[in-house]
C-alpha cells in the first residue's frame, strides 16, 4: 500500500488557478487525486484545468466566490453532484493589501480577513458533512505572517494567524470524524502576489534573500509534496499542526 496514493479522491482547491494553489493541485493530481479547481476568475481556472488535463490529470473548474456564503454552499453541492464525493479540501484563496495600521481602512480589513479567513472558515464548514462521510482532509493555508508581524500589512498577518488558530479549533472538534485538519506556512514564494510585493515594498527581495538559508525564494511546486503528504494517509495521524514551508527563513536568527 502508497500512503501517498490518492487515486480516486477529490480535492477541492481554492484559489487553485495560479501560484501556490496551482502548485499545490499539480502535487494533488500527481498523486491520483481529481481536482477542482475553485476561483472567481473563470477563465483562468479554465487554463488551470487545461494544463492539468494536459499533465494527465482528471480536473474540472468551479466558478465560487470563497466570501459569499450561499456561493460557498452552491460550490460545494455542485462538486458532490458533479463527483460523487469530496474528500479533501485545500483553502488556499486569499489576498492581501499592503498599508500600514494607520492607512488601512475598515474596507482595507474586511476585504483581506474576509477572502483569507472568513472564506477558510465558510468553505470547511460547506465540506464537512461531505468529508465526515468517509474521513477526510483539510489544508489550510498560513503564512509566514501567522508568526512574524510586518509593518505594511496588519490586516494579512492577523487573517493569518487566525487561520492557525482556526486549525486548531476545527482540528480537535472534528478529530472523531476521522477529518485530520493541518496548516502550511509558505515562506518567500514567488507568485503574482509576491510579485507586485517586491515592486511596492522597497529592499524586500534583497531581505528576503538574505534571511533564507536556502538562498531564493521558493517556487509554486515546492509546496507540490507537502500537500500530498498533508492529504494523504500518510498524514492520519496528524492534525491540528503546522508546517512551514520556507527554505529555513523560520529558522534563521
Amino acid at each position: 500500500m502508497n500512503p501517498f496514493d490518492l487515486s480516486d479522491r477529490v480535492a477541492v482547491v481554492t484559489g487553485g488557478n495560479g501560484g501556490i494553489g496551482l502548485g499545490m493541485a499539480r502535487g494533488l493530481a500527481a498523486a491520483g487525486a481529481r481536482i477542482v479547481v475553485a476561483g472567481r476568475n473563470v477563465q483562468k481556472s479554465q487554463q488551470a484545468v487545461d494544463r492539468l488535463q494536459q499533465e494527465g490529470a482528471q480536473a474540472l473548474a468551479l466558478p465560487v466566490n470563497v466570501t459569499d456564503e450561499a456561493s460557498v454552499g452552491e460550490l460545494f453541492e455542485q462538486c458532490a453532484a458533479l463527483c460523487g464525493r469530496i474528500d479533501i479540501l485545500v483553502n488556499n484563496a486569499g489576498t492581501n493589501i499592503r498599508r500600514p495600521p494607520q492607512d488601512c481602512s475598515a474596507s482595507d480589513w474586511h476585504t483581506v480577513v474576509d477572502a483569507n479567513l472568513t472564506s477558510t472558515f465558510l468553505c470547511s464548514r460547506a465540506a464537512y458533512p461531505h468529508l465526515k462521510r468517509g474521513g477526510g482532509k483539510i489544508l489550510n493555508v498560513g503564512s509566514m505572517m501567522s508568526v512574524f508581524g510586518a509593518p505594511y500589512a496588519p490586516a494579512y498577518a492577523a487573517s493569518k494567524g487566525g487561520v492557525v488558530q482556526l486549525t486548531k479549533s476545527m482540528a480537535t472538534a472534528w478529530a472523531a470524524d476521522n477529518i485530520q485538519v493541518n496548516a502550511i506556512l509558505p515562506g518567500w514564494i514567488d507568485t503574482e502576489l509576491t510579485q507586485a510585493a517586491r515592486r511596492q515594498v522597497d529592499g524586500l527581495n534583497e531581505r528576503v534573500l538574505a534571511r533564507t538559508p536556502a538562498g531564493r525564494w521558493g517556487k509554486p511546486d515546492d509546496l507540490a509534496g507537502v500537500a500530498v503528504f498533508l492529504c494523504s494517509a500518510a498524514s492520519d495521524f496528524i492534525t491540528g499542526a503546522t508546517l512551514a514551508v520556507d527554505g529555513g527563513f523560520s529558522a534563521q536568527a
